[in-house]
């Protein structure tokens, strides 16, 4: 298949070709060039790609050139994402991809009143763009019908699974025509999502855009640190680093709150994002990251997808991830779109068996580095090492409680208790 080095080889609606340049797309990313011909030819597809490299537009395309013809004012396409925050970036897209079409989007998901999506389902529109719960909700009461639908995207399916939404997209598919297109979007493969696309796709294209892996646009490093020392390295680190917008991450609600307010109180501009937040104050603290208003954004990984802001230069991992694909798409904020960025992750002793599992699956040994000028005390930055430094694996702290109790319990198992001595009595 050749290459198109544009867009208007696609050969789309003028309407929708004015909008591309209107947006300021000039030339097709890699899965765009692959998935879009095949898309528009009708065909189910299986995308394989990280974030950030443009597949939003790969299925939006084609959908809104599919809908400029037909009836108008019936959900025709289906698009399930997993967060709110994606669901609303793709609504969004859709809107800027279709301004001059008489195409309508509209976004459903939970945490805000249920009436006024019923009030614009009922005005009609073509794309639906939905969490899962919340679109169960409204299939549950009759407010939406899903009987015309011709095509389903599920974007991000490897985060619905994590997610637990396996068992609704289940019920959702139940739900729709059985003759449609349906696109299918991942990051990643585990088992449940392959098993759900082999049973869900209709001899499927494939279209995989490199490793699922993390981007080559951006570079990687630790920063070996006690845990007590990380805010004041994170400020050390601000103060030395020449950065855009800044996205950090931390693993609970209470932190990601607590430092994005010491970093006000440090004159940064900075805004939290976690899950305790209102729909409409994560919106703004999104809107105000996107739109400059905030330089630093502190989040949990509810931000990890969803998050389209391509000023971002730098991703610093407060708190390391849990899993490997957290990793990829926590990063995935930077390096977007062939633009470059970095990615600062703060590691302790606790954190050698993830650090090599990310290493893993970047093949290479993540450079380490020290922030100049800082007090580290008594630890060594440059002596931390993802190597075993034995065959047992290094045991944290709380392992190693449990190890003594196990222990202990088991000696008491073996030895019965001794009546005390008159001597011992006092």
């Amino acid at each position: 298949m050749n290459c198109p080095v544009n867009f208007e080889q696609f050969s789309l609606d003028r309407r929708i070709g004015a909008a591309i340049k209107t947006i300021g797309y000039t030339e097709p990313t890699p899965i765009q060039q692959q998935a879009i011909p095949v898309v528009l030819q009708g065909r189910d597809v299986l995308g394989l790609a990280q974030t950030g490299t443009g597949k939003t537009a790969a299925f939006l395309l084609p959908i809104l050139q599919r809908l400029t013809q037909g009836p108008l004012r019936r959900v025709r396409a289906l698009i399930v994402a997993p967060t709110r925050e994606l669901a609303e970036q793709i609504h969004q897209m859709s809107i800027d991809l279709g301004q001059n079409t008489r195409v309508r989007s509209m976004s459903i998901y939970g945490g805000v009143g249920k009436m006024p999506q019923v009030a614009a389902l009922r005005r009609g529109a073509e794309i639906v763009v939905a969490c899962p719960g919340r679109l169960l909700d409204l299939l549950g009461d009759g407010s939406i019908n899903l009987s015309h639908v011709e095509v389903l995207v599920l974007d991000e399916a490897d985060r619905m699974c994590d997610m637990g939404f396996l068992p609704d997209i289940r019920r959702i598919i139940k739900r729709l025509p059985v003759k449609r297109q349906t696109l299918f979007f991942s990051a990643t493969m585990p088992n449940d999502i392959r098993a759900l696309a082999d049973n869900i796709l209709n001899n499927p294209t494939t279209v995989q855009i490199g490793m699922i892996a993390p981007a080559k646009t951006v570079s990687h490093a630790l920063y070996p640190v006690p845990n007590n020392l990380k805010k004041k390295l994170l400020l050390d680190l601000l103060s030395q680093t020449r950065t855009g917008r800044v996205l950090i991450f931390t693993r609970t609600k209470y932190r990601a709150r607590n430092l994005a307010r010491d970093l006000v109180k440090r004159k940064y501009r900075a805004t939290a994002l976690q899950g305790n937040m209102s729909q409409n104050q994560r919106q703004r603290a999104i809107n105000g990251f996107r739109d400059g208003k905030y330089d630093i954004l502190v989040a949990t990984d509810i931000a990890a997808r969803g998050i389209d802001v391509t000023q971002i230069t730098h991703v610093i991992n407060f708190d390391i991830p849990n899993t490997v694909d957290a990793y990829t798409h926590r990063i995935g904020r930077t390096g977007r779109v062939d633009q470059t960025g970095e990615a600062y992750t703060f590691v302790s002793e606790d954190d050698v068996q993830m650090v090599r599992a990310i290493e893993k699956i970047l093949g290479a040994q993540i450079e380490r580095r020290r922030v100049s000028n800082f007090d580290y005390g008594d630890f060594k930055p440059e002596s931390y090492s993802s190597q075993r430094r034995s065959n047992q694996p290094r045991q944290t702290q709380s392992n190693r409680r449990r190890t003594a109790r196990s222990k202990s319990s088991a000696r008491s198992r073996r030895k019965p208790a001794q009546p005390r001595s008159n001597k011992q009595r006092v």
